[in-house]
């Protein structure tokens, strides 16, 4: 009867250990994928002989978060202690090939300020793949280094900021990519991006400052593109056709003596009654398109937009934000105040406050709209006739240079979905490794043997 609890027992924590194997190689599985995620890294400085010169290494090789730590240690000891991180949202070494002039095409090249950066710079060092955790902490370690907390600038703030050549600095200037633009083709974005880098060099330049300088990204922009497996082989998928992409159009831009508010959505769609009508068509890449009674200031701005005839009758849409200095964060905040929909003599008001961000930024969302699917970020007090659904929705009011969108301030919150799942997961296999191990140390051998010429081994009952 021991004998076969004892076996139970065993049988029962190999399972156990198994299930844990099993976990634990999902586990090794995940990370390995993850690991395979990786963005080029470029440094340079106004000081020399900061990097040695790069041993060969293998074609694919991905630097890790150790082996980047002794390539950043000797320029954060030995140079300049004014540090510069331009952060992309994407950006992968295949960008440089598509579009720099890696042909002898200088003149086509996005990246001409970035290329005479490096050939004019004493010092510089280029990786082209480095794995995604060493650039997740890339500003705490320059923080820990440095010891001076980052600051986030643009080239307004930069040319008011007085840099000194003793004191540490850690500026960190956000760059934009497709994914938080949605208006341009890749290479206008990015030589947007290089023009930014351009002017913040050259400002560095005329105040004497030395500098180091750091360019990457949060993750790659090119992935292995989707291609569905068919019966006939790989050999097929050559002569498959490109998907046709959705048709981008321009912002809505109000101009006084220069562009001042911007507006973008990708489906902008209103209901009367719960009848719908589209307005997209109506809204971007018209020419015509009437603005009367919009209005903008440093502090206040209003974006008016009128169609007519709309469900019988001329309506007009008017988003209302403002810009606040706030001192608690030493910076001007904007904010939507409401949204207004004018019809008939009638006036239906809709709670927009949490379209808010820094000034100096636009605001994105994936959806700004009336209905509880959608997210319900128009809250409206009263009962109203009126239902508003904006896709992929971009404004900013305010510091608009150019046509181009600033950094987005999204609305997507820091937990997510898919870290929440990740996070769930977690804790469900740390709970399967505590109650696997707690099996394993339970087991216990025996320490008794029956004896056939001796008296018979009695268990007594424990009640």
């Amino acid at each position: 009867m021991m004998a076969a609890t004892v076996v139970s027992q065993m049988r029962m924590g190999t399972r156990w250990a198994r299930v844990l194997w099993l976990h634990l190689f999902l586990v090794v599985v995940a990370a390995a994928v993850a690991a395979e995620q990786q963005v080029p890294l470029v440094l340079w400085s106004s000081d020399r002989d900061l990097w040695a010169p790069m041993v060969d290494t293998h074609e694919g090789h991905i630097t890790s978060n150790m082996q980047l730590s002794t390539y950043l240690d000797p320029a954060l000891e030995l140079g300049p202690r004014n540090v510069l991180l331009f952060l992309q949202d994407k950006l992968s070494i295949e960008d440089f090939t598509a579009y720099g002039g890696v042909f002898g095409n200088k003149q086509d090249s996005a990246f001409s300020n970035l290329e005479n950066a490096l050939d004019l710079a004493p010092s510089s060092l280029v990786l082209p793949a480095v794995d995604w955790y060493a650039i997740s902490t890339l500003t705490t370690y320059l923080q820990e280094k440095l010891g001076a907390s980052p600051l986030h600038v643009d080239l307004a703030t930069l040319k008011e900021l007085k840099l000194n050549a003793s004191l540490p600095a850690l500026l960190l200037i956000h760059l934009p990519y497709t994914a938080s633009s949605g208006l341009m083709a890749p290479r206008e974005v990015l030589t947007g991006n290089d023009e930014v880098i351009g002017q913040v060099l050259s400002t560095l330049k005329s105040e004497d400052v030395p500098y180091t300088a750091a360019l990457t990204a949060v993750r790659p922009s090119r992935v292995v593109r989707d291609v569905p497996m068919v019966a006939e082989g790989l050999g097929r998928q050559l002569l498959q056709t490109q998907v046709a992409s959705h048709v981008i159009h321009p912002p809505v831009s109000y101009n006084d003596t220069a562009p001042r508010i911007l507006f973008w959505a990708q489906n902008f769609s209103v209901a009367y009654k719960d009848e719908w009508k589209d307005l997209t068509s109506l809204t971007f890449g018209v020419e015509k398109l009437n603005l009367t009674g919009s209005f903008w200031n440093d502090s206040f701005a209003m974006l008016s937009l009128t169609y007519e005839p709309l469900f019988g009758a001329m309506v007009t849409f008017k988003f209302i934000l403002a810009s606040r200095f706030y001192p608690v964060s030493a910076r001007y905040w904007f904010t939507m105040e409401r949204l207004e929909i004018h019809s008939n003599g009638s006036v239906s008001h809709f709670n927009v406050s949490q379209v808010t961000g820094p000034s100096i930024y636009s605001f994105h969302c994936e959806y700004v709209s009336s209905l509880s699917k959608k997210g319900n970020l128009l809250v409206t007090n009263v009962p109203s006739l009126w239902q508003m659904t904006l896709q992929d929705f971009q404004i900013q009011a305010f510091n608009v240079t150019g046509e181009q969108f600033s950094y987005a301030s999204d609305c997507a919150g820091f937990f997510s979905p898919g870290i929440w799942m990740g996070l769930l997961t977690t804790l469900f296999m740390l709970f399967i490794f505590t109650y696997g191990l707690h099996m394993i140390l339970s087991l216990k051998t025996m320490d008794r043997f029956d004896d056939h010429k001796g008296p018979t081994i009695t268990l007594t009952q424990i009640v």
